[in-house]
């Protein structure tokens, strides 16, 4: 603790002084580290002051954060006076002190665009508000001549909307009649000699607002396919960046969740300059639901000019000004409506998420089904946003990390471990926790709480051990973001065969991480990705945009960021004429490209069967040679690209190339122990190994390109070659001499609540939530400690493998800190036992279910949050009073194992 206190009252006496001489600058240097892990931060009803702000930032400073994304969201019940309108001078200064007391702590500030989610507040005006188009339906028997007024009843405000035509079809003959309006917004119509169908298409707003709004940032959703409503909805942060001389790193925008959007009042303009026909002459197609071609053809033009409008008219002039302002933009793009390689790469940083919990193999790795919704981490879908920032040279690939991971208050940080190393992985190197709720010190426990978990500060439990976490990401990191990426193909992705289906008729299809089974996971796209990255190819994908940028270098894919081998493409049966001549051009100039089909068509409606024609031509003349399924891994063997066949063992891997070396990183998520050659593909000689969750390293030798790497599941590694410095030999794990199980401990409460439990002796170890009603209550920590007698100390290396753990632990071994074990296995190395008498004591966090359930069984009241308050993992009301006891402590056998 007086450590502690001390690092406080310099940081603090830093900031005082920061404070001082910021007032003589116009804008500070900011120091942050993307290294570290940052996390998103939570202003409940902006109700935030200085003191707790600077506390906060302190506090995430000591446990390892390296910045903070502010997302001011509802308020707390009760709380109304503190509350801070967004944007406010008020809110405008204490976003002035986060960034200057951020800054004195090398600590980074990231900041939403906005407030909640989507994007939009009350300078929204209803004309830059979301829009879409409506298709109204009348039915008209035969021989009936009626007057329509042509204003449905759901639009609550008919100045904004608009009438763009009516057209009524006839049910036998399909003639189809263009119908005039009259001032009045009438139309009358005779229907003679069939019964018809009359059609109104209107331009209307989808009312949408924004959603988790904080106060004073109320209001309708913007309109995100126009560039006059995104200038319209910046002018009030012109305002404020021009004030405050003080930047953000970056601003934020998160997963597109604007509902129902499919449409903008420059929409017909743009989409016949676009796709070169008048949508005005097609509109019926528009209606069909009988998954007519020309329909569809039709619908995927539209489909698609959805997605450019996005990108073109919105993401990539946001990014603009936002660099124009001197910051970054990040962007999750999943959710689009559009080809998500585009959006994501349009982003300075490129951001995915993960939600819910993925299945792992580790033994002992525990996964309750009452505590977790099943998780959305596709690696493939976790591709698309670093294979973006892979192209298109993004140094950092973020994540939304941990969202839902858990239920509240079950979550440990051994959960979070394999979670992390699939973002790695797959790419992302700049990791988010979801996140941090500010809470001020003075609020009763457990304090503010955000309603999607994990709550990452003090109040956690698992807060005590967190930095264990917080360096393993670190020091992973420091690696991952060094270089360029290392992959060796890339993978076409042909967006037009999902556009090109019914997809239920909607025009409005988002590419979401929740609905993969509607656009990913049954596609050829998806088996092919799937298959080459199984049998140990380091894969990207690439969009039809992209490769027009593809230039080629001795027979290399050239992309800004980085050189590719092979080009695959999927069996597809629509492809672009100019992605079709690109792809041939490359392959005449020395890249092997790889059609796994045959291409049947082109997308889209406009004189597509001339461009059909061009299209067999181009095929006929290319002569394709169509590679099966079965053969890829074959034929890209035969064009000298070697596949990592460690990918075989089980051990996962990616790689990155920093100047001449390749950098390996490796994880063993089965449930078996390798310790075995590994074979890798690059020249291994010189080679270092270095452990991320220790931060050991040591040089190991190489035969035949093969390196021994030993692994339990759970753990992690780093191969490093072409490495010239001296570093001492790597020391392997030997053979088991003997046990030694450690018992007679005493326990004591140290820091937690209700109430701390009484101290005593334990003959065996055993949850504490079977010692009394007291300790069954308590969350916090305790600590564990005994003696033993070694009287023949031989052995240099010891284990200790403490068992099972609920939930995390720091160990000392005759009053030397040994490490943090927070994952399974929880194993530490241990050398510095001594001949005669030694101690261990074993500080231990658990999840903070316990206290919670107590409080709701006491009839305590702690949900006391605005909108939608709190609710489980399954967006149920949290009723903690129905949890049983969660176990907690060291449950044990704890064992010492001495090593030959």
């Amino acid at each position: 603790m007086g450590n502690t206190k001390i690092i406080s009252l310099l940081s603090l006496f830093t900031i005082f002084c920061y404070a001082t001489s910021a007032q003589m600058a116009t804008e500070p240097i900011y120091t942050y580290d993307t290294t570290k892990p940052w996390t998103r931060w939570w202003w409940m009803g902006s109700a935030v002051d200085k003191p707790n702000i600077t506390q906060s930032l302190i506090d995430f400073k000591e446990k390892g954060i390296g910045g903070v994304e502010i997302a001011p969201i509802y308020g707390i019940q009760g709380k109304d006076s503190l509350e801070i309108d967004y944007l406010s001078y008020k809110w405008v200064q204490l976003l002035q002190h986060t960034i200057r007391v951020a800054d004195s702590l090398g600590l980074g500030v990231d900041f939403t665009l906005g407030t909640g989610w989507p994007y939009g507040g009350p300078q929204v005006e209803q004309k830059y508000a979301a829009t879409k188009l409506h298709i109204a339906k009348y039915e008209i028997a035969k021989n009936t001549k009626k007057t329509y007024e042509l204003h449905p009843d759901l639009f609550t405000d008919k100045k904004v909307t608009k009438l763009l035509a009516v057209i009524a079809k006839g049910h036998h003959t399909n003639r189809t009649i263009n119908l005039k309006v009259d001032a009045k917004q009438q139309v009358r119509f005779k229907a003679k000699q069939e019964p018809y169908t009359l059609y109104a298409f209107y331009e209307a707003k989808t009312g949408q607002v924004v959603k988790r709004a904080a106060p004073g940032a109320g209001g309708f959703t913007l309109d995100h396919y126009s560039n006059e409503a995104l200038l319209d909805y910046i002018i009030p942060f012109n305002t404020v960046f021009d004030t405050i001389g003080l930047r953000p790193r970056a601003i934020f925008n998160d997963s597109y969740e604007v509902y129902g959007t499919d449409f903008t009042p420059n929409f017909l303009v743009e989409f016949k300059k676009r796709r070169g026909y008048d949508l005005a002459n097609q509109l019926l197609h528009l209606t069909d639901t009988t998954n007519n071609t020309i329909s569809n053809r039709v619908k995927a033009d539209y489909r698609r000019t959805l997605g450019d409008l996005l990108l073109e008219e919105f993401d990539l002039p946001w990014t603009k000004w936002a660099n124009n302002q001197k910051m970054k933009t990040k962007l999750q793009a999943h959710g689009s409506p559009g080809n998500l390689l585009d959006l994501y790469a349009a982003s300075d940083i490129p951001e995915c998420e993960t939600f819910g919990s993925m299945p792992y193999e580790i033994p002992n790795f525990r996964r309750l089904p009452e505590n977790i919704r099943e998780g959305d981490a596709n690696p493939m879908m976790l591709k698309f946003s670093s294979s973006a920032g892979h192209i298109a040279n993004k140094k950092l690939i973020s994540s939304e990390t941990f969202t839902w991971l858990r239920d509240h208050f079950k979550t440990a940080l051994a959960h979070c471990k394999p979670e992390v190393e699939d973002l790695f992985l797959n790419g992302i190197n700049h990791v988010f926790l979801h996140g941090s709720t500010y809470s001020p010190t003075e609020a009763d426990w457990p304090g503010y709480k955000f309603y999607a978990s994990v709550n990452f500060n003090r109040n956690n439990t698992i807060w005590e051990h967190a930095d264990g976490l917080f360096s393993y990401i670190q020091n992973c990191q420091r690696l991952l973001q060094k270089g360029s990426p290392n992959n060796d193909v890339l993978v076409y992705w042909p967006i037009h065969d999902v556009w090109h289906k019914s997809l239920n008729n909607q025009l409005f299809f988002q590419f979401k991480i929740h609905s993969l089974d509607e656009w990913l996971l049954n596609t050829s796209f998806y088996r092919t990705a799937t298959q080459i990255a199984k049998e140990g190819y380091s894969i990207d994908f690439i969009s039809d945009r992209w490769l027009e940028e593809v230039r080629v270098v001795n027979n290399l894919a050239k992309l800004p960021g980085g050189n590719y081998k092979a080009i695959v493409v999927p069996a597809t049966k629509y492809i672009p004429l100019e992605t079709l001549k690109k792809l041939l051009d490359l392959k005449k100039e020395g890249v092997p490209v790889l059609f796994m089909g045959k291409p049947e068509s082109v997308p889209g409606f406009y004189e597509y069967q001339q461009r059909e024609k061009e299209l067999e031509k181009l095929i006929d003349a290319a002569k394709l040679e169509l590679v099966l399924e079965e053969n890829i891994t074959a034929i890209l063997e035969q064009q000298g690209i070697q596949p990592e066949t460690l990918a075989q063992t089980g051990l996962k891997f990616i790689r990155r190339k920093f100047n001449d070396q390749d950098i390996y990183y490796l994880v063993n998520h089965t449930n078996k122990t390798i310790d075995a050659p590994i074979p890798f593909s690059r020249n291994m000689e010189k080679t270092v190994l270095y452990d991320p969750q220790l931060a050991i390293y040591g040089s190991v030798p190489s035969q035949n390109n093969q390196l021994r790497i030993q692994l339990n599941p759970g753990q992690s590694i780093f191969a490093i070659n072409n490495y010239d410095k001296n570093v001492p030999e790597w020391i392997y794990k030997t053979e088991e001499e003997k046990r030694i199980e450690l018992t007679n401990w005493s326990l004591e409460f140290t820091k937690g609540g209700p109430t701390l439990p009484s101290s005593r002796k334990l003959d065996s170890l055993k949850s504490w939530t079977n010692l009394d009603a007291e300790a069954t209550q308590f969350s916090g920590t305790a600590k564990y400690s005994t003696t033993f007698e070694l009287t023949n100390k031989a052995a240099k290396n010891f284990v200790l493998d403490l068992g099972d753990v609920r939930e995390s632990a720091k160990v000392w071994v005759n009053n030397e800190y040994i490490g943090t074990a927070w994952h399974v296995p929880f194993n530490l190395p241990v050398n510095n036992l001594k001949q005669g008498t030694n101690t261990i004591t074993i500080e231990v966090a658990n999840l903070p279910a316990n206290r919670i359930r107590a409080k709701a069984l006491n009839g305590e009241k702690w949900q006391i949050f605005k909108e939608i308050n709190m609710v489980n993992k399954d967006y149920k009301p949290l009723e903690t009073e129905k949890w049983q006891p969660v176990p907690s402590g060291l449950l044990g056998p704890v064992t010492l194992i001495e090593l030959k």
